[in-house]
This record gives C-alpha cells, sequence and structure tokens, in this order.
C-alpha cells in the first residue's frame, strides 16, 4: 500500500492551469485461486510531477507500456489514482472566485461538474465514435448531458463546431461509418470541444491516420487551440509531431518521467539515455541533433 500524499499547494501560479504532484497509479498483481494474495504491483504511473501552463502543448513521449495513456485517464479521473495530486485551476479559481481544486480526490458529483472544462481527444477514430448515432446526437450528447444547450440552440451549436473542424454541418444526420479515418477524427476533436474546455488530454489523437491525413489533423489542433485558449497534454509516439506540435516534452520510461525539457532543447541535447535511444530510433534521426 502507498504511503499518504502530502497535502497539495493550496493555490497555483496565475499561468499555471494544472500541477501533478507525486502522482501515482499503481495495479496489485494478485495470485489465482482459494487463497487469492497480492505478489506485487505493476507500478504504471510513478510518482509523477510537473505543471501546465495555461495555452501550452505538453508531449507527452515513451514506448508502448511506459504510462502515457495511464498518466491522462488519472489526470481526468478516468482512472482513480492510487495517491498524489492534480490540482487543476477551473473558471472560478481563474476569476477568482473559488481555489484550484485537486482533481485525483474530488467527489464524484463535483467531478461531474468540472466535466465540460476537462476533455479528451481518443486515439481511435473508428472505437470511439457510437455506431447507433448520428454525427449530430455524438457531438450533442456531451451538451445534452450537462444541459448546457437544447432546442435551436443545441443544434446550431453542433453545427457551427462541425463546420470548424472541417466536416460539412449537412452532413450531420449520417452515421459514422459513411466516413473516412480523418473525418471520424474530426468528428471526435468536435465532440471534445463542443462544450469549450480549457484541457483537453490527446490520447495518440492522430497515430490511427495515414500521414497526409495527420498532418491535417495537426494542423487543426493547433489552429483550434490558437482560436479557443486550449491546452493540450498531448500523448504521442511521433517524435516528428511532437516536435511540431509541442512546447516541451516528457518523456516517460516504466511509468516515471525521466526527462521534461523545452522541446528544442530536448531535441538539440537530450539528458537522459532513454530519451537519446527514442532519438536515435527515429528514422533519419541526425535531423533532431
Amino acid at each position: 500500500m502507498s504511503s499518504p500524499s502530502p497535502s497539495p499547494q493550496a493555490h497555483l501560479p496565475d499561468d499555471v492551469i494544472l500541477s501533478v504532484q507525486r502522482l501515482c497509479k499503481h495495479y496489485p498483481i494478485v495470485t489465482r485461486g482459494f487463497t487469492s494474495r497480492q505478489t506485487g504491483l505493476v507500478k504504471a504511473c510513478d510518482d509523477i510531477s510537473f505543471d501546465l501552463k495555461r495555452g501550452e502543448t505538453l508531449g507527452v513521449v515513451g514506448e508502448s507500456g511506459s504510462g502515457k495513456t495511464t498518466l491522462g485517464r488519472v489526470i481526468l479521473r478516468a482512472t482513480r489514482p492510487t495517491s498524489g495530486h492534480a490540482l487543476f485551476a477551473h473558471r472560478a479559481s481563474r476569476e477568482g472566485r473559488e481555489p484550484p481544486v485537486d482533481l485525483a480526490t474530488l467527489p464524484d458529483a463535483a467531478l461531474k461538474a468540472l466535466r465540460p472544462e476537462m476533455q479528451m481527444i481518443f486515439q481511435d477514430p473508428f472505437g470511439s465514435l457510437n455506431p447507433r448515432m448520428t454525427v449530430q446526437q455524438i457531438v450533442a450528447e456531451p451538451l445534452v448531458i450537462h444541459r448546457m444547450e437544447s432546442g435551436s440552440a443545441l443544434e446550431d451549436r453542433v453545427m457551427q463546431m462541425l463546420k470548424r473542424v472541417g466536416i460539412r454541418p449537412e452532413y450531420r444526420t449520417r452515421y459514422p461509418h459513411a466516413f473516412s479515418g480523418g473525418q471520424r477524427q474530426r468528428i471526435g476533436i468536435a465532440r471534445a470541444l463542443v462544450m469549450r474546455p480549457s484541457l483537453v488530454v490527446a490520447d495518440e489523437a492522430v497515430s490511427a491516420l495515414d500521414v497526409s491525413v495527420q498532418a491535417q489533423v495537426v494542423n487543426l489542433l493547433a489552429e483550434l487551440q490558437e482560436e479557443f485558449g486550449l491546452t493540450y497534454l498531448f500523448v504521442a509516439h511521433d517524435l516528428s509531431i511532437v516536435r511540431h506540435l509541442c512546447s516541451r516534452v516528457a518523456v516517460m520510461l516504466q511509468g516515471r518521467v525521466v526527462e521534461l525539457e523545452d522541446t528544442d532543447r530536448l531535441f538539440e541535447s537530450p539528458g537522459h539515455e532513454y530519451t537519446r535511444q527514442l532519438l536515435a530510433a527515429v528514422p533519419d534521426a541526425s535531423s533532431y541533433r
């Protein structure tokens, strides 16, 4: 069992939207049988700390199994952490009316009220959309659940968001199977951003797309960030995309952040041996040195 986490700091700097403090997610290894017992722990995330500034894109890279996706899910409380803190400067906090909240320990009812401010873009554009719902229903669903819009205002907001991500509004009555992978991912982006969140976790958001489509979606994400003032936690394994989109990079290995540095500095002069190995594995890696 992990030791109790120290109390988080009460306030955040004005330019920080998220402060992750000694965040851990451990999964017990339990033997099967009549006398099941715990024999060890899988430390998917282990003692991770960093600050995420408003309007920046922090890339999270590492090999498969390094804990990247788990980190994003724990921060958004899709998975409850084992210990640690994730202080989030929500809108009321940024306006000075309330202190930041700790997403790691927030009760479920209070967490639901904050969901519109933090959203996730999923990796699989085919599996992340309900095949039995139309595009309009998919994008409108978060607004309906949180009772943010209804009637004609709801339809107008959905059409505006679809148009903004490059989906023709007249296609809103079609089902996901009628769209390509890149179009489906744009629909997923529209669903994530329709509530105007401030924090977005993009979990391998372009890895399932063709290279030419990847570039279009990455450029779209950059444009939307500028337009809506978004902050991204960008989980990825493609270092060329990370270098193009991210201002800082966190390198994860076996559940821990082994290096956190400005993007240009990390690519030009990596400080950790594992980072150097990642860069060396990229085709034409000499361009990063």
